[in-house]
């Protein structure tokens, strides 16, 4: 039997609330979510604060490959197959978030199609980031690096007003994010906002002059190491 016409489902509402197989948590900062090695059975939704995704090489180098917000999943390997968590998920700030078994995610998925729908998005666009970062690591110097960073962190191309970034981000998240030393980032971030292409009030802001730079390729921004 249908949904009555009235009752229609929500999947933020939906990710909001405990029910069956879902658990909304809360994580104060620099706590982790979970870690590398640890079982892989249920995927995560941040409600409120943000997420650091780091991985840990053999060498012992650890490398921060995302940060998450507000309205994004993580943990979704588990419905892959991945029996063990392939990063560590350290919370920034104090943050809400939601837990989805494997068997509730499934279950949800198969049943709400406007969920369905949600999650499938953010999967293409999740992948469509990893092609994007793959490619600047290869091609990009690290100053293009870090002022493509910069701009996906103030959120420059999404519906309303760049933000401010996150005061919780530091330089030498930043340097694990670009792929380069701390001592590099500094220099990056006092050229860039020499030549006004961000600001500090407390918080790093971006302006458009920096998107301007990465688009046409200023030479400041050019040269390969």
């Amino acid at each position: 039997m249908g949904k009555p016409a009235n009752d229609v489902f929500d999947a933020k509402v939906f990710l909001a609330k405990v029910g069956a197989g879902k658990q909304v948590l809360e994580f104060r900062k620099n706590q982790h979510v979970f870690e590398q090695g640890d079982v892989a059975d249920a995927v995560f939704y941040i409600q409120k604060g943000s997420v650091k995704l780091t991985v840990l090489s053999e060498q012992g180098k650890e490398a921060v490959v995302a940060i998450l917000e507000p309205g994004q999943f993580f943990g979704e390997g588990c419905m892959n197959g991945h029996p063990l968590r392939i990063a560590t998920t350290t919370a920034m700030e104090n943050c809400v978030i939601t837990s989805i078994t494997k068997a509730a995610m499934i279950a949800a998925l198969h049943d709400e199609p406007t969920f369905s729908e949600m999650f499938m998005a953010y999967l293409l666009t999740r992948n469509s980031r990893i092609e994007e970062d793959l490619i600047d690591q290869l091609f990009n110097s690290s100053e293009r690096r870090l002022a493509r960073t910069l701009l996906l962190l103030a959120n420059f191309g999404k519906e309303g007003s760049p933000q401010p970034i996150n005061p919780h981000i530091s330089q030498e998240t930043l340097a694990e994010m670009v792929g380069t030393t701390r001592s590099r980032v500094s220099h990056f971030m006092n050229k860039f906002r020499k030549l006004g292409l961000i600001s500090y009030n407390g918080h790093i802001e971006v302006n458009n002059s920096l998107l301007s730079a990465v688009l046409h390729e200023k030479p400041q921004l050019k040269e390969r190491d």
